[in-house]
């Protein structure tokens, strides 16, 4: 099935398990009144990972399967960070369960050769990010492998169009967008920072780090738009919307890139899209991160998970910065998660603001993200 076809089955699926949930949800009260209430950052983040384990499909290895797929791989990716911050090893059969099934040939991209090698080059950016955290909690040299060939399978689908960068959309290759270089860039630096004596990596994250900064797609604000106007056949900045994730993503490349470098000129520039975020009136209102759909009430299944998205890679940032600047913004939007957004099942609404509307993996691994970016 074409991914397009794919992602609107899978949100009218989500939508529709979202819409069950929802209605169980009403059932009880917007906030857990139990004795057994977490009090710390530590158990408020397992509590919501027994709840996104609730989603998760063994037969499949999948999390909530109706949902996107790329959904999973982020699933996989929050609980694996969960794993790395805290030690427990509670889910880890899942977790190589997971890999077991979803590693083999993709259904509706069987061409890709299986190893999460998928139709669109984001796609595979998450499994394979996925793959180098399993790596650093099992040293485990066949996840690094499989993290290596899906770095070479997303280099293939970069070309001159615009002076460099990866097509999004692989059989079509019309776009170059922001979410799929970023991707690159922090997967390159990965395994440049895992694998000793690397010099490939590096000048791939490189080079893909410069391509992007002079792409445009960084605005005037400091924020990153969608893409580049490809579709159209130019290579201008597209003006799409600055979502959460793509303002995120980079910043944890740039964080691997300053850990391979010591290039203290990357953390600056991490830092101006960090500080453009929390000033933007329409990603961060009140103190809390807002995706922008949220205004009009029209988010997607896709775009449920992005904020989490942004807290995982802005507390990776955070922690190579003297006095963890960032600590207090993100310590804000998980207590407000947990205070407003929450059941009493642990489960986490769309809005870190509240209330509650409903049950999603794609809301859940997001949660999941935040509370664990504060440990």
């Amino acid at each position: 099935m074409h991914r397009w076809a794919r992602r609107l089955w899978t949100t009218a699926g989500a939508t529709a398990c979202g819409v069950v949930l929802s209605l169980l949800a009403t059932a009880v009260p917007t906030q857990a009144a139990s004795p057994a209430v977490p009090t710390t950052a530590r158990t408020r983040a397992t509590a919501a990972v027994d709840a996104m384990m609730g989603f998760y499909d063994q037969e499949t290895g999948r999390w909530q399967p109706e949902s996107p797929w790329w959904q999973s791989g982020n699933a996989l990716q929050a609980l694996l960070d969960y794993m790395a911050k805290t030690g427990s090893r509670k889910y880890m059969s899942e977790v190589k369960n997971t890999i077991a099934v979803q590693r083999a040939p993709l259904e509706w991209w069987p061409q890709g050769g299986g190893e999460f090698r998928a139709d669109s080059t984001d796609d595979t950016g998450w499994w394979a990010l996925a793959m180098t955290r399993m790596y650093d909690l099992t040293r485990d040299q066949k996840y690094l492998d499989i993290a290596e060939l899906d770095e070479a399978y997303m280099r293939d689908y970069w070309d001159d169009t615009c002076g460099g960068g990866i097509w999004w959309d692989i059989p079509a290759k019309s776009y170059k967008n922001a979410i799929s270089i970023e991707l690159y860039i922090k997967l390159a630096a990965s395994l440049h920072n895992r694998i000793p004596g690397d010099k490939v990596y590096l000048a791939h994250a490189l080079e893909a780090w410069q391509w992007f900064k002079d792409s445009g797609m960084i605005n005037g604000d400091h924020l990153v738009n969608d893409g580049l106007n490809t579709q159209s056949g130019g290579c201008a900045n597209n003006g799409g919307t600055t979502w959460t994730y793509n303002q995120g993503v980079v910043l944890g490349g740039l964080a691997e890139l300053y850990k391979a470098t010591g290039d203290k000129s990357l953390l600056t520039d991490a830092r101006d899209i960090a500080d453009a975020v929390i000033a933007s009136p329409s990603l961060t209102q009140n103190g809390i991160l807002t995706e922008p759909c949220q205004a009009v009430g029209d988010c997607n299944s896709d775009q449920a998970a992005f904020k989490g998205i942004f807290a995982r890679n802005l507390g990776e940032l955070d922690a190579l910065l003297t006095g963890h600047p960032y600590r207090s913004y993100l310590r804000a939007q998980a207590s407000s998660a947990y205070t407003t957004s929450r059941n009493s099942s642990h489960q986490y609404g769309l809005s870190w603001a509240g209330p509650f509307d409903q049950a999603t993996i794609g809301r859940q691994e997001s949660a999941v993200s935040l509370l664990t970016s504060v440990l």
